[in-house]
């Protein structure tokens, strides 16, 4: 009998403790732990929106995503990421399509988009912005995302320690080459990019 109730405490203990546990201890980059950080696939996901013909901002997801960085508290605005996302992983829940605007990306000639950070900026309040080199169909720009770190904590481990940032980017597809009489004609020439993500430290 003592047994049991012990048993229903450590469970009812380990129930109401988990959440508290899984949500980010701290918004301040100078709390968290140095090291190297890699994406969590699982909890990523790169969004883009594009206004067709003026009736909708019509979206879709790239899949295939790969990041990193090496983290160091006392100098983090000198922090490096490198994330790139596979064209060819275009997902828009109709398989012809995707492969429609796979093509658009000329996306077996550029397997490839990446964004290498050049400069990092924020404020107390955990937003702040990232800049670097965005490379997409072959052309390489500047362009700067606005980023909110959500903040770092152990996440689904105890031991573990993990890192949430939201963040978007507007470009143009122009910019970079991407442009054709169909393009032109039904889409905007503006593109928002929006980012949801989680890294965990290595």
């Amino acid at each position: 009998m003592i047994r049991t109730a012990a048993a229903l405490v450590l469970t009812a203990t380990l129930a109401c403790g988990g959440p508290a546990l899984a949500n980010p201890s701290t918004t301040d980059p100078a709390k968290v732990p140095a090291g190297a950080y890699a994406l969590d696939k699982r909890h990523a996901s790169l969004t883009v929106k594009i206004v067709h013909m003026g009736f909708s901002h019509y979206t879709l997801r790239l899949n295939g995503l790969e990041g990193s960085f090496t983290y160091d508290p006392a100098n983090w605005q000198q922090t490096k990421l490198t994330f790139t996302a596979d064209p060819r992983s275009v997902d828009t829940n109709d398989p012809a399509f995707n492969k429609q605007i796979a093509g658009y990306l000329d996306a077996d000639k550029f397997p490839a988009i990446t964004f290498v950070s050049t400069a990092v900026a924020g404020g107390e309040d955990g937003k702040g912005t990232v800049t670097g080199d965005l490379t997409l169909h072959g052309v390489t720009k500047p362009v700067t995302l606005d980023v909110t770190f959500d903040g770092a904590g152990h996440g689904i481990t105890p031991l573990g320690t993990r890192l949430g940032f939201s963040g978007s980017a507007r470009i143009k597809r122009s910019d970079f080459g991407v442009s054709s009489v169909i393009l032109n004609q039904f889409t905007s020439d503006d593109v928002e990019v929006i980012f949801e993500v989680e890294f965990e430290k290595k």
